[in-house]
C-alpha cells in the first residue's frame, strides 16, 4: 500500500510579508505621577515580627527537626482542658516507642526544662537513623514547635541548648579504606 503524504503550505500573513523596519511597536503610555495612587507600606520593626505569637491556623503546630540521618516531624496541639500532656511517637506512647528512660527523657526535654507539665498534644512521624538519633530529633522538633507557638520562650529554651541543630554526622568512607579513616592493618612481612 502506498499512502500519500501531504505538506501543509503556510500562507504568507501580513507580518511576515512585511520587513523589520517597516513593523512598529506600540509604547507604552506614561501616566503622571498624580494620576497614580500608590498604597503606602507600613513599616514595622523586626523585633515585633520576630516576636509576634503565631496564630494556630490549623488544629496543630508543625515543626522538623533533625540529628545525624533521623529525621522527626513534630505536631504540637495546645489543649488547656488536659491535665496531662499526650505524647505519641509513631503512633505508640512514648514509653513505648522509647523504652529506655534516658530515651524518652530527651525526647521530653523541652516540656520538662520549660516546667510545661500540661495542656499539650504531640504527635511526632520519626523515621532514619538509630534510636538516640530519633529522640534527639524529636527533642529539636518539639523545641522548635513550643517556639512557633510561644515566642516568649526563646530564651528558656536557646539556655538549654534545645534549639540548636547538632551538625555532626557520620563521615562518609573512603575507597581503598575500611571505614572512614580505618585503613586496613599493616603487615610487616
Amino acid at each position: 500500500m502506498a499512502t500519500k503524504t501531504t505538506k501543509k503550505v503556510k500562507k504568507p500573513t501580513a507580518t511576515t510579508t512585511k520587513t523589520a523596519k517597516a513593523v512598529k511597536t506600540k509604547k507604552p503610555v506614561k501616566k503622571s505621577a498624580k494620576a497614580v495612587k500608590k498604597p503606602v507600606a507600613k513599616v514595622v520593626a523586626p523585633e515585633a515580627v520576630a516576636n509576634a505569637p503565631v496564630a494556630i491556623s490549623g488544629p496543630y503546630i508543625e515543626a522538623i527537626g533533625r540529628r545525624k540521618t533521623a529525621i522527626a516531624r513534630v505536631r504540637l496541639t495546645q489543649d488547656a482542658k488536659k491535665e496531662t500532656i499526650e505524647f505519641t511517637v509513631n503512633t505508640k506512647p512514648l514509653k513505648t516507642y522509647f523504652p529506655v528512660e534516658e530515651f524518652s527523657n530527651i525526647a521530653f526535654e523541652p516540656f520538662t526544662k520549660t516546667k510545661r507539665e500540661a495542656g499539650f498534644s504531640v504527635s511526632v512521624h520519626v523515621y532514619g537513623g538509630g534510636i538516640r538519633g530519633q529522640a534527639e530529633a524529636t527533642r529539636l522538633g518539639l523545641a522548635r514547635a513550643m517556639l512557633k507557638l510561644q515566642p516568649e520562650l526563646r530564651n528558656e529554651l536557646k539556655v538549654f541548648g534545645l534549639l540548636t541543630r547538632d551538625p555532626r554526622m557520620v563521615e562518609r568512607k573512603k575507597p581503598g579504606l575500611k571505614k572512614a579513616r580505618r585503613a586496613a592493618q599493616w603487615s610487616k612481612r
